[in-house]
């Protein structure tokens, strides 16, 4: 089991169409979109880089747009599941997308805006350090 963020860059204001939530307007910026993989994290990952895939998460609909651009994955590996913790204290420090990512759970949202890429690095390894969580970078 994994939990990861993914920093991803929007280069411009952009309206998108993300499954059953609707359209939804993004600011450009950086997000983090914080999830979870049960089995394979590397596959997961691939999968998120990939601009090739059935839309099926939330997450899926804002990576296929040719203006996003993952520039960052953080993550740890444990057998227990972190995903709702680690947006919790990123909710803190970002601005929270409505019911983004998050159908399966009771959070709020696991999509968080900010304006500057080191703000939102910043928020996910502040996350980790908080929970005492082992994480690694990969940067692409």
């Amino acid at each position: 089991m994994a939990t990861y963020c993914l920093i991803i860059q929007l280069s411009q204001d952009s309206t998108i169409k993300v499954g059953k939530l609707g359209e939804m307007d993004f600011k450009k910026g950086y997000y983090v979109y914080v999830g979870s993989a049960l089995n394979s994290i590397d596959s997961r990952v691939r999968r998120h880089l990939s601009k090739e895939k059935k839309l099926f998460w939330h997450i899926d609909y804002l990576l296929n747009s040719p203006n996003s651009d993952v520039k960052e994955v953080i993550l740890e590996r444990s057998p227990e599941k972190w995903e709702c913790d680690v947006a919790m204290e990123i909710s803190k420090k970002g601005t929270s997308t409505d019911k983004f990512g998050c159908s399966d759970c009771k959070c709020s949202s696991h999509l968080f805006y900010f304006e500057k890429k080191k703000a939102a690095e910043n928020a996910c390894l502040y996350s980790f350090k908080k929970l005492k969580l082992a994480f690694e970078t990969i940067e692409n």
